[in-house]
């Protein structure tokens, strides 16, 4: 059975691919090869399969190639956008910058604000305490007046009295000459009263009216003290909501914080104290308690100030820059492999000043490895600020600084690819995201 299927297979080989011979001459001989149907199949196949592979060889490499060219069309169109968009939020943070600034100036100017209705306000509540004073004594020397004229009344009384129980026995005794010695005295007394009484009236019209008027410029005055006071508390939400909104979007505990303020900044008089007016044992008046209400905002509002200059809400770099890179896990541009970044870098030519963003004290200036020239700043409130890659460190260790002052120089020491500034903030010893801190701070500074 097997040798009659190979037979036809032979056959229909011998067919499609009849046997040939192939010469081989030479000078000196002559041979051929046979070439049997089964190896012409053989030949015939291996060539079918050498062209089909090359045919789909250059099939994939003409499609990597538009691929490959794709991509890199893709990658430039995406290069172009995230530079778009890059500068977009260069322009945005100078924006913000600007808004910043003027959010500042404005800020400043109602504190100007403040201290000078404050100024007026203490001296209204003395001026007002003043003719309060003046009303009691002009009442006073009213009631002292108006005794002595009744007084005077029962005094005359009793005179017109005895002139009448003695004019029987003076006319009696005394003939012509006598008569006229009571009727004088009595006119005399008379006189006398009325012109007392009419001082009396006078006196009293004129203290009426001197009462009137100061009644008129008590009114006044509680009209202006109503206005400042107005202006006052409109002024302190304007000024006290955004910096506690700031303190609670940064995560920090205002009341805390504030405690911990005010037991560093103990000192007692000035005019932010509380009034203490004697109230003689009254009622206190609604504008006393709202004026010591203002003075507790106003003490609130200086705290905070104070605060904040100790918490890191401001930006390190003050010139141009380009922000490159966020707090979180990324790429890490050395080793390509995923890697958390504990801050946010800022690129800006080599040399830019680098500045403080809160009052502290510096604990590490030198070289450590992979931040290369790094600062360390302890704050207040366990914060600590980090800045490194630097080209120069112009402070020292214990040296204390303010905000704002210019601590070093961007560069690109340490473990970098290029010149930028490596930003850190970490509370408690932990590092957390400084744009918490800025973002935090952009409708206020």
């Amino acid at each position: 059975m097997r040798t009659r299927l190979a037979i036809r297979i032979h056959a229909a080989l011998e067919h499609a691919f009849p046997e040939r011979r192939v010469f081989l001459k030479s000078d000196q001989d002559t041979r051929f090869i046979r070439l049997k149907p089964e190896t012409q199949l053989v030949a015939y196949a291996g060539g079918a399969a050498l062209v089909a592979w090359a045919i789909i060889a250059t099939a994939i490499l003409l499609m990597d190639n538009l691929g490959a060219g794709n991509f890199r069309e893709q990658a430039r169109r995406d290069q172009t956008t995230y530079l778009a968009r890059l500068n977009d939020l260069s322009d945005q943070r100078d924006r913000r910058a600007a808004e910043a600034l003027a959010a500042q100036e404005r800020f400043n100017a109602a504190l100007d604000q403040i201290s000078v209705m404050q100024s007026q306000l203490l001296e209204s509540e003395t001026r007002r305490h003043e003719l309060e004073t003046g009303i009691e004594v002009i009442q006073t020397a009213l009631r002292g007046t108006m005794k002595e004229r009744e007084e005077a009344r029962q005094a005359l009384s009793d005179l017109i009295e005895k002139a009448g129980d003695e004019d029987g026995s003076v006319l009696a005794s005394a003939p012509a000459a006598s008569d006229s010695a009571p009727v004088d005295f009595l006119a005399d007394a008379l006189a006398r009263t009325a012109a007392e009484r009419d001082q009396v009236v006078a006196d009293a019209q004129e203290a009426l009216r001197h009462a009137d008027d100061l009644a008129f410029e008590i009114a006044l005055m509680k009209e202006d003290n109503d206005q400042i006071f107005r202006k006052l508390e409109e002024a302190m939400t304007i000024s006290v909501e955004p910096l506690d909104k700031m303190f609670r979007e940064a995560g920090l505990p205002t009341d805390r914080i504030l405690d911990q303020v005010r037991r560093g900044y103990s000192g007692q008089g000035g005019p932010l104290t509380p009034l203490s007016f004697s109230s003689r044992g009254e009622e206190i008046s609604p504008d006393f308690l709202r004026a010591n209400r203002l003075l507790g905002q106003m003490d609130t509002l200086n705290l905070y100030r104070i605060a904040a200059e100790k918490a890191p809400f401001a930006l390190p770099v003050k010139r141009a820059f380009r922000f490159t890179s966020d707090y979180g896990f990324r790429r890490d541009p050395k080793t390509g492999g995923r890697r958390m970044h504990k801050g946010v870098d800022f690129a800006a030519p080599s040399g830019t000043d680098l500045h403080a963003t809160a009052d502290g004290v510096v604990t590490q200036a030198g070289w450590q490895s992979g931040y290369g020239r790094l600062i360390k700043i302890q704050h207040e409130f366990g914060i600590e600020t980090r800045y490194a890659h630097l080209s120069k460190i112009r402070v020292k260790v214990g040296q204390r600084v303010s905000r704002g002052d210019h601590i070093g120089d961007m560069g690109a020491s340490g473990r970098v690819t290029g010149v930028h500034l490596h930003y850190e903030v970490r509370v408690g010893g932990k590092a957390v995201n400084p744009m918490i801190y800025i973002k935090a701070a952009k409708d206020v500074f």
